[in-house]
């Protein structure tokens, strides 16, 4: 259907050329050579309507090619950069120190209270006399 409509409208372009050119040439004098004119005429219009309208069609195709492969080079550099972020930076959320902390002092002694007879703390782990070095179990 498309086709006949395109048929028919190139069809009617080169007869309204041809007339026009030939109305312009008085009607009694017309000749073969004033025909071949219009014709031709008529026909450079047709095709350089047509060649305008094929190199709007090729340079509409190239620049959807050329978008879809921008969208395309945009989605790996996305994907690459999702998959592999590189390091991140962290900020701590403590503050520096500023002078190194030294160890609290070890205890005195041992602080006993006894009540009924019976101790209430258990022995320091730490301030028991070690075994022979080397052998902790």
């Amino acid at each position: 259907m498309r086709v006949a409509i395109v048929v028919y409208g190139v069809l009617y372009v080169v007869i309204e050329v041809v007339g026009y050119q030939l109305e312009q040439v008085s009607w009694p004098a017309i000749t073969a050579l004033d025909v071949a004119t219009a014709l031709t005429n008529a026909l450079l219009t047709v095709v350089v309507l047509v060649a305008v309208l094929v190199a709007v069609d090729v340079l509409g195709h190239r620049w959807r090619r050329r978008r879809l492969l921008q969208r395309v080079a945009e989605a790996r550099a996305a994907t690459a950069e999702w998959a592999d972020p590189g390091t991140l930076g962290v900020s701590s959320w403590r503050a520096e120190p500023r002078a190194p902390q030294l160890a609290l002092p070890a205890a005195t002694g041992r602080r006993r209270r006894r009540s009924r007879g019976e101790d209430r703390y258990a022995e320091n782990a730490y301030s028991r006399p070690m075994g022979p070095p080397g052998r902790l179990l």
